[in-house]
């Protein structure tokens, strides 16, 4: 069993789901792959602390202060590589950004490859279900450019011009 509270931010209402301990998705409503990794499975709409948590987490990004993912856990649901890469995700500072490229270099040091694909890691911070907390909209393309976000271009950048501020 699942459990969701609604969360209506300042970008657009949010979906929250955890499985009474964690938090496992965090959508943005209308997102591509909303959902995409609960697989049919119930969902209660009833509140839990796990959930108030992340709610407050939220109040605090949405009034400008920077919490960090790691003060609430965390549970996405992936494969190793992916959670891999949400791991350095979460390791991205607030009005930073870093590119696929540079992920995918420290994926290959980790991993001990001599390389890895920047497009294999597109497809793993595509696919964050925990949006916003682990913060797939600081990655950008090698060439500065905004690319490749499931809630749209125009909503990664709002997210990042509001981190600077």
């Amino acid at each position: 069993m699942l459990y969701s509270q609604k969360y209506n931010s300042p970008i657009g209402d949010l979906k929250i789901v955890s499985d009474k301990k964690n938090i496992v998705g965090l959508w943005i409503k209308g997102q591509k792959y909303f959902e995409s990794t609960i697989y049919g499975e119930e969902i209660s709409s009833q509140p839990l602390p796990i959930l108030e948590m992340a709610k407050q987490w939220l109040n605090q990004y949405f009034s400008g202060e920077k919490p960090l993912p790691e003060e609430l856990s965390l549970k996405p649901k992936g494969s190793e590589f992916r959670k891999l890469v949400w791991e350095i995700l979460c390791k991205i500072p607030y009005g930073e950004v870093t590119t696929y490229g540079e992920i995918a270099k420290e994926v290959a040091q980790i991993l001990q490859k001599d390389k890895m694909s920047a497009q294999a890691v597109g497809g793993a911070v595509g696919h964050n279900p925990i949006s916003i907390i682990i913060p797939c909209h600081r990655v950008i393309g090698a060439s500065g450019d905004l690319i490749g976000y499931a809630g749209g271009i125009e909503l990664k950048k709002k997210l990042l011009d509001f981190e600077k501020s």
